[in-house]
């Protein structure tokens, strides 16, 4: 499964991988890759494969879950989609509450108790997720864990969620994503090792050279 999400992400144009102008994350991050998984929502055969694997994976790593939350705005239509492919009630977190009406920060009924798996269409360095796994925790939720489309495998992210008992499982991974990308021509083989020597160390950018 990694292998084949990775060819339908790199077959749509969902994944940029230009290591000669590296991209700037919202972290501040240098990276010479971007995975934009929205574009998988105008894919309908690729986003009918990544919603029946999210559907697959929720199904077998938590047979408990009662509700699944996206995250705000990305993971949102992939749960909703998710949820209805599981006949499970979804809802999803805003970045932060409302400014107005019933100032919601959580968007959909929620009890307190209830077992929530939370899909996220991309981990990285797991600042995003975390929030939203907290604000469900504060609301009262039990959080199963995580399910996203695409994981960097950055230290940081694992250590993140490690520290505060959250499981995530994702569909693929940056290094299926790259051993796929050489396989199929789109980056040089000596490309793989400099791109997850990024991953490993972000800071170090000698990968660039």
């Amino acid at each position: 499964m990694e292998k084949n999400i990775a060819k339908d992400l790199l077959s749509i144009g969902a994944v940029f991988l230009r290591p000669e102008q590296p991209f700037t994350w919202a972290s501040g991050i240098q990276s010479p890759i971007y995975c934009d998984n929205r574009l998988t929502l105008s894919a309908p055969a690729v986003r009918d494969r990544i919603e029946r694997a999210l559907a697959d994976t929720v199904r077998r790593y938590h047979p408990d879950c009662e509700m699944l939350m996206g995250t705000s705005t990305a993971g949102i239509a992939h749960a909703a989609i998710t949820a209805t492919l599981l006949g499970l009630p979804m809802g999803y977190v805003r970045g932060e509450a409302k400014s107005h009406g019933r100032t919601n920060r959580i968007e959909g009924r929620m009890d307190p108790g209830t077992r929530v798996v939370v899909i996220e269409d991309l981990i990285s360095t797991g600042g995003s997720a975390m929030e939203v796994v907290e604000a469900l925790r504060e609301a009262g939720a039990e959080v199963e864990g995580i399910v996203s489309i695409f994981t960097y495998g950055m230290r940081r992210g694992l250590e993140r969620l490690a520290a505060a008992g959250v499981e995530n499982h994702s569909l693929s991974n940056l290094d299926a994503l790259v051993g796929t990308a050489v396989e199929e021509g789109y980056i040089a083989p000596e490309w793989k090792a400099r791109i997850l020597r990024f991953r490993d160390n972000p800071s170090d950018t000698s990968w660039t050279l």
